[in-house]
């Protein structure tokens, strides 16, 4: 079973800095794709920032400049780096991978998420 687990979420005010980080724990052949996304209150879900299974990095127009995403393969750890926070960015961030897992019967795809995490930023 593949397991993902947040941290890092809390309150700060505008312009502060926030690292989140996921973990992702099981029985993996290969990460296929990884990403971080949010949800605001009354509003969808969306996509923050991606890495492509190719290696590609892609920021949602509103965080370009102020987020990175990152990864760190021997702790088997995501990381998103957030600065200049501002209270537009408040919300439930959760992580996601699309990946290769090894089950009894050989491989096969998988696409998990983490618990979430709350930031706030104050104004």
């Amino acid at each position: 079973q593949v397991q993902l687990v947040e941290s890092g979420g809390g309150l700060v005010q505008a312009g502060g800095s926030l690292r989140l980080s996921c973990t992702v724990s099981g029985n993996i052949f290969s990460i296929n794709g990884m990403a971080w996304y949010r949800q605001a209150p009354g509003k969808q879900r969306e996509l923050v920032a991606i890495i492509t299974g190719g290696g590609r990095i892609n920021y949602a127009d509103s965080v370009k400049g102020r987020f990175t995403i990152s990864r760190d393969n021997a702790k088997n750890t995501m990381y998103l780096q957030m600065n200049s926070l501002k209270p537009e960015d408040t919300g439930v961030y959760y992580c996601n991978e699309k990946v290769t897992e090894r089950i009894s019967s050989g491989l096969t795809l998988g696409e998990y998420w983490g618990q979430g995490t709350q930031v706030t930023v104050s104004s």
